[in-house]
C-alpha cells in the first residue's frame, strides 16, 4: 500500500512530534531550566514588545529586555519576602502557644463530641513533642543531605548555581531573539504543514495570551479582597497572607490551599479556635465564590474551557513529568492541547469516516 504524498508530510509531522516528545521526557531534568525560561519569556513578551514599539530603536531592544527582567526578578523576590515574616513571625509562637491552642481545640470540639459520643482526651505535651520532634528530625535531615551533597562533589550546590545563572541568560536570549528562534523552528515544518501549524500556533497564542492578560487582573483583585478582607478581621499579618493567596491562585489549587494553611495558622494562634475556624471559613470561602463565579467567568471567560477535574488531572500529569515547572505549565500546555484537540475533532467530522459510518 503507497502512501500518498499528501499524507506523508503528516506522518513526518507525527513522528517528529513523538520523537522530540520522547526526547523531552528523557532529558527533562535537563531541559526544566529551558522550560522554565521559555515559559517566562512568553509572559513577559509582551511588555518587551509594548516597551519595542514605543522607542522603536533596534538597539535599545536589549535594554528593554534587561528593564523587564529586572522589574520582574525585583517582583519575585518582593513575592517570596512575603511569606518569610510569616514564618519567622509566627513559629516561635507556635511553639510556645501549642498547648493552650491544643487545649482550646479540644474544648471547642468538646460539645460536639459529647453528642457523637465520642470522648475526646490527648496528651497536649506528648502531642508537641511528636510534631516538633518529627519537624526537627526533618529539618535535620534535609540540611544534612544538602551538606552530604556538598561535600560529595557538590552536585546539589553546582545544581542551584547552574540555574540560577542558566534560566537568566536564556531569559535574556528568548526575549531578545523571539522572531528569530521562532522563524528557526518553523523552518522544520514541512512546507505542505506551514500553513496549518502556523495558524495552529495563532490561534494558541491568541487563546493563551487572552487568559494570561484575564488571570493577571483575577490576581489582582483576589490579592486586594484577601488582604482587606484579612484585614477586617484582625488578622495581623493580613497584607502579606492576603498578597501571598491573591497572586498564588496562578497554581491552581496549590496556591489558595498554602494560602489558606498560612491563613489558618496565623489565625489560631491570634483567636479562638471556632473563631479563626469561622472567620477563615467565610472570607476563603467569599473569596472561591468571588473567583468562580464572578471574576474568573468576567476577567478570564474560561477560555481555555476545562472541567475542573480535567484540571486537577493535568496538573498531577505535568507536575509528575516535570515536577513544580510541570505544575506552573499545566494550564497553557493543556490549552495547547485543546486547540489540538479541536482541530483533531473537526478534521473527524468532515472526514468520509464520520459521515458514512
Amino acid at each position: 500500500m503507497q502512501v500518498q504524498p499528501s499524507v506523508r508530510p503528516w506522518v513526518f509531522a507525527v513522528i517528529g512530534t513523538l520523537a522530540v516528545g520522547a526526547m523531552g521526557w528523557w532529558l527533562a531534568p535537563v531541559l526544566t531550566p529551558f522550560a522554565t525560561a521559555a515559559l517566562l519569556a512568553y509572559l513577559l513578551h509582551p511588555f518587551v514588545e509594548s516597551l519595542s514599539r514605543r522607542f522603536s530603536a533596534a538597539w535599545l531592544r536589549p535594554v528593554w529586555v534587561l528593564l523587564v527582567m529586572l522589574v520582574f526578578g525585583l517582583v519575585v523576590v518582593g513575592f517570596f519576602t512575603l511569606i518569610v515574616p510569616v514564618f519567622v513571625a509566627e513559629w516561635p509562637r507556635l511553639q510556645a502557644q501549642l498547648p493552650d491552642l491544643l487545649e482550646r481545640l479540644r474544648e471547642a470540639l468538646l460539645p460536639l463530641t459529647s453528642m457523637l459520643g465520642i470522648r475526646l482526651e490527648w496528651d497536649v505535651q506528648a502531642i508537641k513533642q511528636f510534631i516538633f520532634q518529627n519537624l526537627d528530625v526533618s529539618l535535620q535531615g534535609g540540611i544534612q543531605s544538602s551538606l552530604e551533597s556538598l561535600r560529595l562533589g557538590g552536585s546539589l550546590a553546582l545544581a542551584i548555581l547552574g540555574n540560577a545563572v542558566l534560566i537568566p541568560v536564556a531569559l535574556f536570549f528568548f526575549l531578545l531573539d523571539r522572531q528569530q528562534i521562532l522563524h528557526d523552528l518553523g523552518s522544520w515544518v514541512p512546507r505542505p504543514l506551514q500553513e496549518p501549524v502556523t495558524s495552529f500556533c495563532v490561534e494558541c497564542d491568541e487563546m493563551l495570551g487572552q487568559y494570561l492578560s484575564g488571570q493577571w487582573r483575577v490576581m489582582l483583585a483576589l490579592a486586594v479582597y484577601y488582604s482587606v478582607a484579612l484585614s477586617l478581621a484582625g488578622l495581623s499579618l493580613a497584607l502579606p497572607i492576603g498578597v501571598f493567596t491573591g497572586f498564588a491562585v496562578f497554581i491552581p489549587y496549590i496556591g489558595f490551599g498554602v494560602g489558606l494553611l498560612l491563613a489558618l495558622l496565623t489565625s489560631l494562634l491570634e483567636f479562638a479556635p471556632m473563631q479563626a475556624l469561622l472567620t477563615v471559613a467565610v472570607v476563603y470561602g467569599l473569596g472561591q465564590l468571588l473567583e468562580s463565579f464572578l471574576l474568573t467567568p468576567r476577567l478570564v471567560g474560561e477560555r481555555i474551557g476545562l472541567h475542573p477535574l480535567a484540571v486537577i488531572l493535568a496538573l498531577m500529569a505535568f507536575g509528575q513529568l516535570l515536577g513544580f515547572v510541570g505544575v506552573l505549565i499545566a494550564l497553557p500546555a493543556s490549552a495547547v492541547l485543546l486547540v489540538g484537540l479541536r482541530r483533531l475533532r473537526r478534521i473527524y467530522l468532515d472526514s468520509p469516516i464520520y459521515r458514512q459510518g
